[in-house]
């Protein structure tokens, strides 16, 4: 015996080293007592073990739903029942937000939006855009769990909070995929939606998403820094721009960059546009003023017009579970650049009859 005196705290482990203004809860039961669960039903919402994905579908925590993309392929929609929703937004309130995130990021930030991302790259001589392949999706629950015990987290308390905000796509959900695009990057989607993974759909997945890829952010910018050239980021979308780039370093440095982090570019998304050419920024058309395209305008007056000559469930052709909610959100997205413009589809948008 050593004459040392064991404490309470000794008998616990070493105590958490906290970083950020993170909740401290400092034991899974403490959590569980955070989020107003019980140990066991903590245990059961995190599903460490993957039994849900297996269980009946009226005791899954999440409904999914298969959509099309506009390029050919599917994407799945995990949206979680409730009260799983409620717990993943009191973890952004009390953890996730309070998680660095590069200025960069504009996506699915407060006072940031599409404007602010395409602001730095209006007037450019050369705008550069590329897109992650499989955004959500590949950020794993093991990704998450590092960033949590970086914050101080135990291990515990880390994997459970992760286990919260992803899961895993269960094997009938990933045969019902419907017949799309069939290519290498559709079996990295479903290897990746079948392992845990932040799910499109979910509350907190935008702004953990942000958080976990600070760290690209900022080398990224680093990068365009370095070569002065102006970087944003909306969501999967990456814009570079500059009044004369150095391709030959430009390209091939982020691709090297993005592969570190984790993730992957999408080749055929990769676009280079001069001055004289439209140049597009997370959908804005930025050669002057950031504005939404007119392509974008006259589309959007043809749907409405034809919702009120034919009623909207026969316009839904995409299948939005709130079809009216995306019309006001488009309208939103012209208002952006021209209240003008904006007003005329509100005005279109009055005259639908909505069942």
């Amino acid at each position: 015996m050593t004459g040392e005196k064991v404490t309470s705290a000794s008998l616990l482990g070493p105590m958490p080293v906290w970083r950020w203004q993170v909740a401290r809860w400092a034991t899974f039961d403490d959590c569980a007592a955070a989020l107003d669960l019980t140990p066991g039903e903590l245990s059961w919402f995190a599903d460490a073990k993957g039994w849900n994905r297996r269980a009946a579908d009226p005791v899954r925590h999440y409904s999914h739903r298969w959509i099309p993309t506009a390029s050919g392929g599917v994407r799945l929609i995990e949206r979680p029942k409730p009260r799983l929703a409620e717990l993943q937004r009191r973890i952004v309130r009390h953890v996730v937000e309070a998680l660095p995130v590069h200025e960069a990021a504009h996506g699915f930030r407060r006072g940031r939006s599409a404007m602010s991302c395409a602001a730095p790259h209006a007037g450019r001589g050369i705008v550069v855009r590329m897109d992650l392949e499989g955004f959500f999706p590949t950020v794993s629950a093991r990704r998450i769990t590092s960033l949590l015990k970086l914050a101080g987290y135990p291990a515990a308390v880390a994997e459970a909070l992760a286990g919260l905000l992803t899961t895993a796509a269960p094997p009938d959900v990933l045969a019902t995929a419907p017949d799309g695009r069939r290519d290498p990057a559709r079996v990295r989607m479903l290897n990746n939606l079948a392992a845990t993974h932040l799910p499109q759909g979910a509350p907190s997945s935008p702004a953990v998403a942000n958080a976990i890829t600070c760290h690209l952010d900022r080398r990224l910018a680093g990068l365009a820094r370095s070569l002065g050239a102006a970087y944003t980021r909306y969501a999967d979308d990456l814009a570079f721009s500059g009044d004369s780039l150095p391709l030959h370093r430009l390209l091939p440095g982020v691709r090297r960059i993005v592969t570190d982090e984790g993730f992957r570019l999408r080749d055929d998304k990769t676009s280079v546009a001069a001055a004289h050419q439209r140049q597009r920024v997370a959908g804005l058309v930025v050669n002057s003023t950031p504005a939404a395209a007119r392509a974008d305008y006259d589309a959007l007056r043809a749907l409405l017009h034809n919702c009120a000559r034919t009623g909207p469930d026969a316009q839904n052709r995409a299948g939005h579970p709130d079809f009216r909610a995306h019309l006001l959100g488009r309208i939103g997205w012209i208002a952006a650049s021209s209240e003008a413009r904006a007003a005329r589809l509100r005005a279109l948008f009055d005259g639908i009859s909505w069942p």
